[in-house]
């Protein structure tokens, strides 16, 4: 009898320490104060594009199966049409799997900012990111200046005024290569 206990005792031990060793290693996490780590993803047409510093960018990290995802997009794209024009750059990366429901989701939102498909979340990996939606705010030089977890209502005052502050820091000379989400073929993606 004492025997049984033993092996099965032992046998948890086992599959306890099988299932440790095979569990995902853990993101690597960006904080503010960092460079903004680049990336390159497809766009919905198909071209890479690439994440670079040159403008104040708003990263955001999302899925349509997100409940909070779809919550804060109405108003992110109210931030999008309200600042374009100042200078504000939304990039939208979805870790969709299913390309079909991104891009339903896209044509339901009418999403009017650049959107990246990364759907093996390489670049969710790269910045830690695996609960979502996760924001990044990013300054013309390329230093994370927060870090925002979780659904934002985007023009609520304090955010928007936090936007606001980003973009009206004199920007420093900054080559034309290195300004926004740049699309490798040459040029700046469509925002």
């Amino acid at each position: 009898m004492k025997y049984r206990w033993l092996i099965a005792l032992l046998l948890v031990a086992a599959a306890g320490g099988g299932l440790w060793f095979s569990l995902p290693e853990a993101p690597s996490s960006v904080r503010e104060g960092d460079r903004l780590t680049q990336f390159s993803l497809p766009d919905l047409k198909g071209a890479t594009q690439t994440l670079q510093a040159g403008e104040v960018i708003l990263l955001n990290f999302w899925a349509t199966w997100c409940p909070p995802c779809r919550k804060e997009m109405p108003s992110m794209i109210e931030l999008h049409k309200k600042l374009a024009s100042e200078g504000l750059k939304i990039v939208a990366v979805s870790v969709d799997k299913d390309r079909d429901a991104l891009l339903g989701f896209m044509e339901e939102y009418k999403m009017p900012f650049q959107v990246l498909h990364d759907a093996e979340s390489a670049a969710a990996r790269k910045y830690g990111v695996f609960r979502f939606p996760e924001s990044f705010l990013i300054d013309r030089q390329g230093k994370i200046r927060h870090h925002l977890v979780g659904e934002v209502e985007w023009m609520s005052e304090p955010v928007f005024d936090t936007v606001m502050q980003l973009l009206s820091e004199p920007a420093e000379k900054i080559n034309r290569e290195t300004r926004g989400v740049a699309n490798e073929e040459g040029g700046s993606a469509p925002g």
